[in-house]
């Protein structure tokens, strides 16, 4: 497991450059700041949590902490995953504490330079373009950047389960 401290470690001195912890989701690359992240971890078992919006799969216990498992799949408004695809868990830091990111799959941590740095294209839809802040342009794909506290942040007028 990997988490944001060992990330830091091994890529100290890096100058200008930005770090990000990336996954998938429906195909979708991702990045999340490494600083924000707490740990990476494999699927949990979770709690349902009655009355809850669809976006939230459940709770998990994160060694003695209760953590909210919102599910990215969901959240973008895409297709559930297949019941044999469990997913894995990405757990960032907010100001009220720690959400698990429910994900396809984990990838590395990757570094990049801000000249690779490119606002939102124009074509992502809602709610994708909503949670996204911009692009860096790799060399085989784009790293979408998601903003955390927008893809923890619930709309309370969303229905419930």
């Amino acid at each position: 497991m990997k988490t944001a401290s060992d990330s830091v470690r091994t890529l100290a001195g890096t100058g200008g450059a930005r770090q990000y912890s990336t996954f998938f989701v429906n195909g979708l690359y991702f990045g999340v700041e490494v600083l924000a992240v707490q740990e990476v971890i494999r699927y949990q078992q979770m709690t349902r949590v009655p009355l809850a919006p669809a976006v939230i799969s459940g709770i998990i216990n994160l060694r003695g902490q209760i953590v909210t498992a919102i599910d990215l799949r969901r959240r973008l408004e895409m297709a559930d995953r297949s019941a044999q695809q469990l997913p894995m868990n990405v757990v960032v830091r907010t100001e009220d504490g720690a959400v698990s990111l429910l994900v396809d799959e984990i990838d590395d941590v990757v570094e990049v330079q801000e000249e690779q740095f490119g606002t939102k294209p124009d074509t992502l839809r809602r709610p994708l373009r909503d949670l996204v802040t911009g692009v860096y342009k790799l060399k085989h794909r784009l790293l979408l950047v998601l903003d955390v506290r927008q893809a923890v942040t619930l709309d309370v007028a969303v229905e419930a389960r």
